[in-house]
């Protein structure tokens, strides 16, 4: 199994495989709107807008699991893109840790082991993901989105 055999659904409900992005080089970030480190959506928005023609996508997938989230993914997705000016591709509301955890993060955090081994500490936690689809590195909550950018350029 690779992270190209998985699916997720993004912010308006419609489910799609992430073998969508094979060849890019992904940075996956569980957010959270209502999180003190939601400013950290300028600053990946930054990094998406300048790297974007070179392959990197950015993933936000708002989880309330730290109940610091909006009601849905979509209410989530429009207070990024109003507040933020966000336009990476948002999904719905997911469960980053536990047995309910999305598969995804599941499969990233068994590939990528943090502080709390398995487990997601935070919002805002990042995944890299090269163009193969292998997680390469794991970035904490607080890593600023600017501190990521020559980690990323490597795999660009």
């Amino acid at each position: 199994m690779n992270i190209y055999d998985l699916s997720v659904t993004n912010e308006k409900g419609e489910s799609y495989p992430l073998k969508r992005y094979q060849g890019k080089i992904l940075l996956i970030v569980n957010t959270a709107t209502k999180c003190g480190l939601a400013g950290q959506f300028i600053g990946l928005e930054e990094l998406y807008k300048k790297h974007r023609e070179r392959g990197l996508v950015i993933l936000g997938f708002p989880s309330d699991q730290f109940k610091q989230e909006l009601s849905s993914g979509d209410e989530a997705a429009q207070s990024c893109r109003l507040t933020y000016g966000v336009t990476f591709p948002m999904h719905e509301l997911v469960k980053v840790n536990g047995k309910h955890a999305h598969p995804l993060f599941k499969y990233l955090t068994q590939q990528s082991k943090g502080l709390l081994g398995k487990n997601v500490k935070w919002n805002f936690t990042k995944f890299l993901v090269d163009r193969h689809g292998n997680v390469v590195k794991r970035f904490s909550p607080t890593d600023q989105p600017s501190k990521l950018e020559n980690e990323i350029i490597k795999y660009l």
